[in-house]
């Protein structure tokens, strides 16, 4: 049972960081699709002639909160990489700074994943129920631009920011194998030394 456990919180530790590394990733390509619908279809005030889409500044709204959540991403792998550090991924015994890397580790993949998906999912309603579409597909056939109502990018951050999560309650529940494993150990040594 403990080879088991071993090689389970190895395994988990590199999750936690390969989940974190891929929310960086998406937190790249979130804004992948609406730069290119809707960049040039900005309304400008200077000139209310050229071909705008209403909603259409959702792009720059997003700007700020996807720059936050890409440091946010970082964070998350650097803290990945402390559990890795730590050693936590090979001790056979954890210490105190094994728990603090998996508190901060756990603790900041939740917290990021929760508010992270609250703020897209606002976008995606805001994206939805903001732009013109009609209007978009129109000016974009004409100037024979990039074309999508897709919310993929938006939806995307179910699975991403899922497995963030699903990867931190794993690495908890190896916290709580390791502690009940450790507890059985000792206990055997106790009763061998008992019965020597």
């Amino acid at each position: 049972m403990y080879k088991k456990q071993m090689k389970f919180q190895k395994i988990i530790c590199y999750v936690v960081l390969i989940a974190s590394a891929l929310a960086f990733f998406y937190s790249l390509g979130l804004l992948t699709d609406l730069y290119d619908s809707l960049y040039s279809m900005m309304p400008d005030p200077a000139d209310a002639s050229l071909d705008r889409v209403a909603g259409a500044r959702i792009f720059y709204d997003m700007q700020d909160f996807n720059k936050l959540f890409t440091k946010v991403t970082i964070v998350l792998i650097l803290l990945g990489v402390f559990n890795l550090v730590m050693n936590t991924h090979t001790r056979r015994r954890y210490y105190i700074g094994n728990y603090i890397s998996i508190a901060l580790c756990v603790i900041g993949d939740i917290a990021a994943s929760i508010w992270a998906r609250g703020r897209i999912m606002a976008y995606r309603t805001q994206y939805l129920t903001g732009v013109d579409f009609e209007k978009l597909k129109t000016v974009a056939e004409r100037r024979k631009t990039y074309y999508t109502d897709s919310t993929f990018w938006f939806d995307a951050a179910d699975y991403v920011l899922g497995l963030v999560v699903i990867a931190a309650v794993l690495l908890t529940a190896n916290l709580i194998w390791k502690i009940i494993v450790t507890k059985q150990e000792k206990a055997l040594i106790k009763a061998g030394k008992e019965a020597a």
